[in-house]
């Protein structure tokens, strides 16, 4: 049941702390060296005489940006914003140095020397943020509120519609409906099965068979075999870890006396981090419902075929 970091979050990590490491190593000779990190650096030669303290100054800056890229590279995706405050300093470096060549400014020959540095490390930066942020649990806290409701709506088939009161509502509602999307669809722990059919028995207990659908079809994008999802559907999953996390996720939601005796099991055969995850699955689960029927949806929200 549980889960292990995809190859997608791994090379992330990678990447930027690849470039967090360049920063930091760059940084610490400019401060504790700075002619000594002059006269290793040839290219920086052209630019004019060393000046000992405007060199520390860019050194403390790529300092600040290797603790941000240090800070993406241990989460990626969860703390994205720190790597692009990280390889913003970094890319507007880079930047200058394309800007003078482009303008003669400086020669190609030094600009291609200095390049994996100037241009090399942000990059790396950059692609490592890029792959997080594009991962489908991480893209909703990115996307601006209005156009990810939209997008959600579209990709649910019209079986969200109180989306669309959220997104006209005063207040910045859709912004902070946003950052719920970005916990419920939390997975860090537990496998993309074990909280699939957690959701799905949630949204069945809640007799709301789109919802159950939209979960479905989140499922099947999570590469879960089509049967398996369609037997959890009608109620009856096959045997094994992911039918345990759907008696788990219909026993919370029921408020069954069994609901404690099933998170026991879970959490010692897999973890309590496993258990907390299949708990706050089920509970986001439920929101959908509940703000449908009381916005007027609940006609909507029955006789449904229950199979994708």
């Amino acid at each position: 049941m549980q889960s292990k970091l995809e190859l997608r979050m791994r090379l992330a990590q990678v990447l930027v702390g690849i470039a967090a490491l360049l920063a930091l190593g760059n940084g610490l000779k400019m401060l504790a060296d700075p002619f000594g990190w002059y006269e290793m650096v040839g290219t920086v030669k052209a630019t004019g005489p060393a000046n000992a303290h405007f060199i520390r100054d860019i050194g403390l800056a790529y300092l600040l940006s290797a603790a941000l890229l240090a800070r993406c590279a241990w989460g990626p995706d969860v703390h994205w914003r720190s790597g692009l405050l990280g390889a913003g300093w970094l890319s507007l470096h880079g930047g200058l140095h394309i800007y003078e060549v482009s303008r003669g400014i400086c020669s190609p020959d030094i600009f291609w020397k200095a390049a994996p540095g100037t241009v090399g490390i942000p990059l790396l930066a950059l692609l490592g943020i890029a792959l997080a942020v594009t991962d489908r649990r991480v893209l909703p806290s990115v996307l601006p509120p209005q156009l990810l409701l939209k997008a959600a709506d579209r990709a649910t088939d019209g079986m969200s519609p109180h989306l669309a009161d959220i997104a006209k509502a005063p207040g910045d509602l859709a912004r902070k409906y946003r950052d719920f999307l970005t916990l419920a669809s939390h997975r860090h722990a537990a496998s993309a099965q074990a909280l699939s059919f957690a959701t799905i028995a949630a949204e069945l207990a809640e007799d709301c068979g789109p919802c159950a659908l939209i979960a479905a079809k989140m499922a099947l994008a999570n590469g879960i075999p089509r049967e398996s999802i369609n037997a959890a559907l009608a109620g009856n999953p096959p045997p094994g870890a992911g039918a345990q996390a759907f008696a788990f996720g219909r026993a919370v939601s029921l408020g069954l006396t069994e609901a404690d005796v099933l998170g026991d099991e879970i959490e010692q055969a897999y973890g309590r981090a496993v258990r907390t995850e299949l708990a706050v699955a089920v509970a986001m689960a439920r929101t959908h419902p509940t703000i449908k029927r009381g916005l007027g949806f609940a006609k909507s929200c029955s006789a449904v075929k229950l199979e994708i």
